[in-house]
């Protein structure tokens, strides 16, 4: 199947399945935040030009790109002033003839030391703050990839990969979910252009919730109106992201990177650029400098959104907003570290954090010569 033909037939699944089933909006958003500092700096636009071991989470396809040795990506991230911390660990094992390759990515984003004050008040009325305990609210997600190529000329290479990912999510002891689902993807290189499209969820990802409460936790839940919950199934919308990019050379030794995507989901109307039901489009743009395959400059742009312009909360007029973000990469030998400076929110609401990434090329002396 030709990858134009694979593409045009997974928009159409996307679309009968959006028109006949039921799905929680910004379900599992938490593996939408990104994975290395690289892709976070350039806007999140990585879907055609990733070619690293963080393509296992971007586009599986672009695994290939790892080539030789084993490749180690990790990175740390702290939101909202530390209380919300993200992490992310990512494997690729490429095989001896450097046609396919296997990657396991991690991924972990928690908000540690919740207090639980359920039984702060005794029944008498008075205040027990030893009945106060802490518990972590933890998204965790699991994500096992292949890639091959499928096709390798001078002029056209053609990638394809597969994710399979396990998700688990808790909130102390009170509720776990699993769930499980396939992503696809595809790159095409033809000349300086690159082409990528990342097929998510196309399985319906699912989480299957349980709660457990003690019968007392039960009474106190009852006596201050609040809903117990019960089991139930939590489904994540398909996501299908489209990108182009291409390479500018700049003198002998640099080259300048530019790459756009489109972010099509399919869980109903959003606040993007493009906004319909259920269909809406969110663009993301970045920019990467490349200087000697040294150092590096990125920036990037996304999450375009209408909000209420500042002090105009009479006329509520409403302008045009976005997620500005930048870093830099520096590399010796084997040895990747990149930074992103990037927003949660947007220009007007600045939730700016730093994000450090750390890339080993894994080199086995004896093989290298």
């Amino acid at each position: 199947m030709k990858p134009s033909t694979l593409i045009l037939s997974l928009l159409t699944i996307f679309l009968s399945i959006s028109a006949t089933a039921q799905f929680r909006k910004y379900s599992n958003e938490f593996l939408n935040i990104g994975a290395g500092a690289r892709g976070l700096a350039m806007g999140s636009a990585q879907v055609a030009s990733v070619y690293d071991g963080t393509a296992g989470y971007w586009n599986p396809a672009g695994l290939v790109g790892v080539k030789d040795h084993p490749q180690v990506n990790l990175m740390h991230a702290e939101y909202f002033a530390g209380i919300g911390k993200y992490d992310y660990v990512g494997l690729a094992l490429p095989t001896n003839n450097n046609k396919r390759t296997i990657g396991i990515t991690g991924l972990r984003f928690a908000v540690d030391d919740i207090m639980n004050t359920l039984f702060l008040v005794e029944p008498d009325g008075s205040l027990n703050y030893n009945n106060i305990q802490a518990f972590s609210s933890a998204d965790y997600g699991f994500i096992f990839s292949f890639a091959q190529k499928l096709k390798e000329t001078e002029k056209k290479n053609v990638h394809f990969g597969l994710n399979a990912k396990v998700i688990h999510r808790s909130v102390g002891k009170f509720a776990k979910a699993w769930g499980f689902g396939l992503d696809a993807g595809v790159q095409i290189f033809s000349n300086k252009w690159r082409f990528g499209a990342s097929a998510r969820d196309i399985t319906s990802t699912f989480n299957a919730w349980s709660f457990t409460f003690t019968e007392r936790e039960k009474e106190v839940l009852y006596l201050t109106n609040n809903e117990i919950p019960v089991k139930s199934t939590e489904l994540t919308a398909p996501r299908l992201v489209l990108g182009v990019a291409r390479d500018f050379k700049i003198g002998k030794k640099s080259s300048l990177l530019a790459e756009a995507n489109l972010d099509v989901t399919f869980d109903g109307q959003r606040n993007t650029l493009i906004s319909s039901n259920p269909v809406s489009v969110d663009p993301k743009m970045g920019l990467e400098l490349n200087i000697n395959n040294v150092f590096y400059l990125r920036g990037g742009i996304n999450n375009f959104q209408k909000a209420l312009s500042d002090g105009d909360t009479l006329n509520q007029k409403k302008v045009w907003i976005y997620q500005p973000s930048a870093g830099a990469g520096f590399k010796i030998q084997n040895v990747t570290i990149d930074y992103a400076f990037t927003n949660l929110a947007n220009q007007s609401n600045p939730l700016f954090t730093h994000v450090f990434s750390l890339q080993l090329n894994i080199v086995n002396e004896k093989r290298k010569k």
